[in-house]
Formats: structure tokens, C-alpha cells, sequence
């Protein structure tokens, strides 16, 4: 399967990515752009996105990426660095980048800013690669 294939296999059974309005931007090997407006339900307490949004946005990045190989691969670390707050209204780009790839594990980056470059979030995760392959 192709790494478009893969990522619409995954995506249309992922209602929570769905519910975040996350949309495709670019998939290749190893690799995964995902693009969201932040909405008033995403806002915590202090009037700015819930970190968890930056989170979630990166990881599925990230599982886009590490799937993209053809063989299923889950997460078995994951951590992030919030640099910038977020406000309802600002677009998110979320590019996931593959460091390593191995027979068993690989490695990714992913960096999230908003539409004018500027980061607000550093993801970094280590994936398991399984034997079964995507058809």
C-alpha cells in the first residue's frame, strides 16, 4: 500500500482526529504534514489551547508517519516541549519527520507552529514496528 493508502485506511477510523479537524497536507515514507484551527473547545482555563491539543495534533503526525512504511507500527514513547501558547483561531501545522528507521523501532521529530512559522510545540517519538503489514 502506498503511504496515501495507509493514511486513509487510518484516518477514516480515527474519529478523534476527525473531531480535531485535522486535514492532510502532505504523506510520503516516513514522513506526515497535518494542518488544524484551533476552537473554543480546545481552550483550557487560561484561555489558551489545552496542551494536550498540541499533543494530540503531533501524535497523530507521527503515527501517520511511522506507518507509512507499509508495516503497522505503534508508539512505545512519546514527549513534547510546548515553546509558544495558542489561542482559539490560530492554525496549527504539525510536520513529523522520520530520524531513524530500524527493523524494530524508529525514531521521529515533529515540530508544530502556527501558520506564520513560528514553533509552539516540539514532539518527539519512538515507535514499534510490528511484523503485520497493512493491506
Amino acid at each position: 500500500m502506498t503511504p496515501l493508502e495507509i493514511f486513509h485506511k487510518m484516518f477514516d477510523n480515527d474519529p478523534f482526529s476527525q473531531w480535531m479537524g485535522m486535514e492532510l497536507l502532505d504523506i510520503g515514507p516516513g514522513t506526515c504534514s497535518l494542518r488544524m484551527v484551533v476552537r473554543k473547545e480546545m481552550l483550557n482555563g487560561f484561555g489558551v489551547a489545552h496542551g494536550g491539543i498540541t499533543f494530540s495534533l503531533a501524535d497523530s503526525a507521527f503515527a501517520f508517519a511511522c506507518n507509512s512504511h507499509g508495516r503497522h507500527a505503534v508508539s512505545i514513547h512519546c514527549s513534547i516541549e510546548h515553546a509558544a501558547p495558542i489561542r482559539e483561531g490560530d492554525v496549527l501545522l504539525a510536520q513529523a519527520v522520520e530520524e531513524q528507521l530500524g527493523n524494530s523501532i524508529s525514531n521521529y521529530a515533529i515540530r508544530v507552529e502556527k501558520a506564520d512559522g513560528s514553533a509552539v510545540a516540539f514532539f518527539r517519538g519512538v515507535a514499534y514496528r510490528k511484523q503485520r503489514n497493512w493491506e
